[in-house]
């Protein structure tokens, strides 16, 4: 894919992958570690993609069929380093994401995110995600909210 100022591109990763790139998302205050994410994809339908510009990973994503109904796909962690944001490249995770999703039978994306990561809940609605449960924590700042995105457009 290409942006005015340079040519980026995304493939499958492995859980390796996923884990360098937390590390270096400072949002991810504690960054999962790959034994959490073998555990939650064991056995489950899941995609790992990696962004990258140049040989460099800048960006991923990762999601799995957290609810085993075949119909809601969780996108579970992701990120872009900070010096490659707002260059186009989480839509592109997304769309390439949504279009796998679609191509895997699920009807839905889920997604949760923190009262405090409004660029993720700001790009969330602005792509097609509608809030449908707030989970209240001691801080409102801590706040979860999920959202859900109907896949139907893309078959």
């Amino acid at each position: 894919m290409q942006n005015t100022h340079f040519i980026f591109q995304i493939k499958k990763g492995s859980i390796e992958d996923a884990v360098t790139v937390s590390n270096q998302i400072p949002e991810l205050e504690n960054p999962h570690a790959k034994e959490v994410y073998e555990s939650r994809m064991k056995g489950k339908k899941h995609l790992i993609l990696i962004a990258y510009v140049e040989e460099k990973m800048v960006g991923f994503k990762v999601g799995y069929d957290k609810f085993d109904d075949g119909k809601n796909f969780y996108t579970w962690m992701g990120g872009i380093l900070p010096t490659f944001r707002k260059k186009g490249i989480a839509a592109a995770l997304a769309k390439k994401q949504e279009t796998w999703i679609a191509q895997n039978g699920f009807q839905n994306v889920i997604l949760k995110t923190r009262n405090k990561h409004q660029g993720m809940l700001i790009l969330a609605i602005k792509n097609d995600f509608e809030i449908i449960e707030i989970e209240p924590r001691e801080n409102i700042e801590e706040y979860r909210i999920l959202l859900k995105k109907a896949l139907n457009v893309l078959r």
